[in-house]
Formats: structure tokens, C-alpha cells, sequence
């Protein structure tokens, strides 16, 4: 039984060995067939809503974040004054981003802004539109710090 283990590892070895000697031959680049093969890249339309079909999304994940992280009883209301901001603000090439803005009423009574985008696949695993977005005074984990400068475009 020794004598088979002791056999085995020394086929590893020499299976590691002609491997690794075969890895350190020239690099090439690939050819034309590989370079188009299946790697056709993500297709972006622009096809991203409109700032209003985001409000309903923002209005739930609001409320999720506050009464799950910040056991705090605060929800959105209503939103007013929602318009765009930019749209692709960047090269023609990035993923496509509406940027809008608006006001927020809170079940405190406060009015407080609130800057959001929308994501062409951006969504859960890259399906349907994504949004971002951030109430002015309730960043509490400063992720779009300071006073949601970070969620504009």
C-alpha cells in the first residue's frame, strides 16, 4: 500500500512539473476568433424610467432601511417637485443613469430633498432598472456624504 501512495506522488510531481514548465512557454495575444467569440459585451439602449416610476421604490426602501437599521418609525409620505437633473452625464460608453431630484414629506413633518438615480440594469443581478438614492439629513451611515453631495451626478 506504501509503495502505491509513494508511486502516486511521484506522478503528481512530475505532472506538476511538465505543467508548470508548460506554463512559462511566450504569451500570445489572442486571435480573432477568440477576441469575438461569446464576448460580445453588455448592449446599453439607454432605456431608463422616468424619475416618478422610481418614487414608490424609494418610498419601501426608505422605510425598510429606517425601521430595520435605525429602528426609527419615519416614512415618506409624498414627494414634490421631482424633475431630472442629467441624463448620461458621462461619456455615451458608461451605463446609462438618469439623475433626478425632488422633496420628500416625512411622517415627521419635515420636507427634506431627496437625489436619486436610475440604473439601466441595475437592478437585482443586472435585471430591470436599479435606483440609488439619498434623503438630505438622514444619511445616517454617510454613504453619500456630505448632505448627499456623492448621490448627484
Amino acid at each position: 500500500m506504501r509503495a502505491l501512495t509513494l508511486k502516486s506522488l511521484r506522478f503528481a510531481a512530475l505532472l506538476g512539473l511538465m505543467f508548470g514548465a508548460l506554463s512559462l512557454g511566450e504569451a500570445k495575444a489572442a486571435n480573432p476568433l477568440e477576441l469575438n467569440f461569446w464576448l460580445s459585451g453588455p448592449r446599453y439602449d439607454g432605456a431608463v424610467a422616468d424619475c416618478d416610476k422610481a418614487l414608490p421604490t424609494i418610498a419601501t426602501q426608505f422605510w425598510e432601511k429606517e425601521s430595520s437599521f435605525w429602528n426609527s418609525p419615519l416614512k415618506i409620505t409624498g414627494f414634490s417637485a421631482v424633475h431630472e437633473v442629467a441624463f448620461r452625464p458621462w461619456q455615451s460608453d458608461n451605463i446609462p443613469r438618469r439623475y433626478c431630484t425632488g422633496e420628500a414629506m416625512l411622517t415627521d413633518g419635515k420636507v427634506r430633498k431627496v437625489h436619486f438615480s436610475i440604473i439601466e440594469d441595475g437592478g437585482f443581478a443586472g435585471y430591470g432598472n436599479g435606483v440609488e438614492w439619498c434623503v438630505v439629513g438622514l444619511d445616517r451611515n454617510w454613504a453619500y456624504n456630505p448632505a448627499c453631495r456623492a448621490a448627484k451626478p
